[in-house]
């Protein structure tokens, strides 16, 4: 072999050689390295395994040390005089006595166990409390506060019927008490609650037993507890509570016991209707008063066209045109007449408008609807402005659901001419349902292009309505 080829030979062997080294090499390297992972892995196992022995005995050392520590103060603080040593008290075992009166043994207890102490671990040591007053219990084991030797013993005979009343959850044990207690039980909370109805009334929980206690006991307590708000009747009104029980107190005591009620909102009518919680009590007056509420109807008369635009007053106004008599409802539905497309438009009035349509007499309700479909002067069209109106567009579905005959061929021909144009707006969908289906119901058998298919439910709800309050 020559020269030029055994080099070129040497050369191959060289490199191939390199590379088996650099391979080697890193697989030395990786080695290497896992190696360093495991033992850093051990490490920190035996870290771990170190820690909590640590924490093994610090907890077996703790409640030795609070034991001999709180023996120390129990020591000092009878010889000092404050009190008497309990026999058997540091008998038990020294870890569960340290849980028993430590706050913080009994928070990490609860969180550990997921569920709270009991009482005797919720208990805190008394003699750190320099006037704490303590009984011992039969047999010395432990003690008892001196509120519940009171409440055991009813020595000084506390009305404790009224704390439960205001508590968050005792108000249902006394509500339950007064829908299924015994006579003798409900005439006994109803004379614990004499001198406080006033303070009930007006507290969160209080007002629901007042109430509870109203439609339970008998009309002799009834009449009992509703004297003491007697001169209080306004503020009640006004309050977020207590006009909950002047509404219970005029649906459940007969109205010859309340008449005091009645006679306070006298010159008041337009100041209640319009407030949040006593357009309620005017409504609940105007439902179950019928004898007594002609001066308050006539004076809430004077009011009509104020009251149909406001916020509250449009409530009671429906309020009676859905419940009144027949003379009421038709008072109510003259004052809206030549006023029905301005107050359709209104986001409050149209409710009112509604109610008018939907519960007037046939011959009122003819004359809304001929309002509407009547072209003005001018040339405008109600009925065109309100179905192309956010608010309005819901008295002309109202229309189309009550009207029949003539008058209702009359609104649909009127309507049909801008169909094309409702689908520009987002509420014109529901108009244009309800008239496809009554143009349906006329041509059964007919193919109209008036038709203008979209879909849609004519269960139309207004946006934004405002909700009784």
């Amino acid at each position: 072999m020559d020269s030029p080829s055994m080099a070129h030979t040497d050369a191959r062997v060289t490199a191939a050689n390199a590379s088996a080294e650099q391979k080697l090499r890193l697989q030395s390297q990786q080695i290497l390295l896992q190696q360093q992972q495991l033992l850093l892995l051990q490490q920190q196992q035996q870290q771990q395994q170190q820690q909590q022995q640590q924490q093994q005995q610090q907890l077996l050392q703790q409640p030795q040390a609070q034991h001999a520590s709180r023996s120390q103060t129990h020591y000092s603080s009878t010889k000092s005089g404050r009190t008497k040593p309990q026999s058997g008290r540091h008998q038990k075992g020294s870890q569960d006595s340290a849980r028993n009166h430590e706050p913080d043994q009994a928070s990490s207890w609860s969180s550990s166990n997921g569920s709270p102490p009991n009482d005797t671990q919720r208990s805190h040591h008394k003699e750190d409390e320099p006037d704490a007053d303590v009984h011992p219990t039969e047999g010395g084991h432990g003690q008892r506060s001196a509120l519940l030797e009171e409440f055991r013993n009813n020595k000084n005979n506390r009305k404790y019927e009224l704390k439960l009343m205001t508590d968050v959850f005792g108000n249902y044990v006394i509500q339950k008490f007064f829908e299924h207690g015994r006579g003798d039980q409900k005439a006994v909370l109803a004379k614990q609650m004499e001198g406080y109805v006033l303070s009930l009334a007006l507290q969160m929980y209080g007002c629901r037993v007042v109430q509870k206690g109203l439609e339970h006991v008998k009309t002799g307590e009834q009449v009992l507890l509703v004297k003491e708000l007697d001169g209080n009747v306004l503020k009640c009104v006004k309050d977020q509570n207590g006009n909950h029980v002047i509404q219970k107190a005029i649906e459940c005591v007969p109205t010859e016991h309340i008449r005091f009620i009645i006679n306070s909102f006298t010159g008041q009518v337009y100041s209640l209707a319009t407030h949040p919680y006593g357009c309620r009590v005017i409504q609940r007056m105007f439902e179950h008063c019928a004898d007594t509420k002609v001066p308050l109807m006539e004076e809430l008369h004077k009011y009509i066209p104020n009251l149909v635009q406001d916020q509250y007053g449009n409530y009671v106004i429906q309020h009676i045109l859905e419940r009144g008599t027949t003379a009421e409802k038709a008072l109510i539905v003259s004052r809206i007449f030549g006023q029905v497309l301005t107050l359709s438009k209104h986001k409050f009035a149209s409710n009112v408008v509604e109610k008018c349509v939907a519960y007037g007499s046939k011959i009122d309700r003819q004359r809304l609807i001929d309002e509407v479909i009547t072209t003005k002067s001018d040339g405008t069209s109600p009925l065109v402005l309100m179905m192309k109106d956010q608010f309005a567009n819901y008295v002309v579905q109202k229309m189309l659901d009550v009207v029949d005959g003539e008058q209702r061929d009359i609104l649909v021909s009127k309507i049909k001419p801008h169909l094309s144009s409702l689908k520009k707006y987002t509420y014109g969908k529901h108009l244009i349902s309800k008239v496809e289906k009554l143009m349906a119901q006329q041509e059964p058998y007919s193919k109209t292009d008036d038709f203008i298919s979209l879909g849609q439910s004519s269960n139309a709800k207004r946006p934004n309505s405002p909700m009784p309050p």
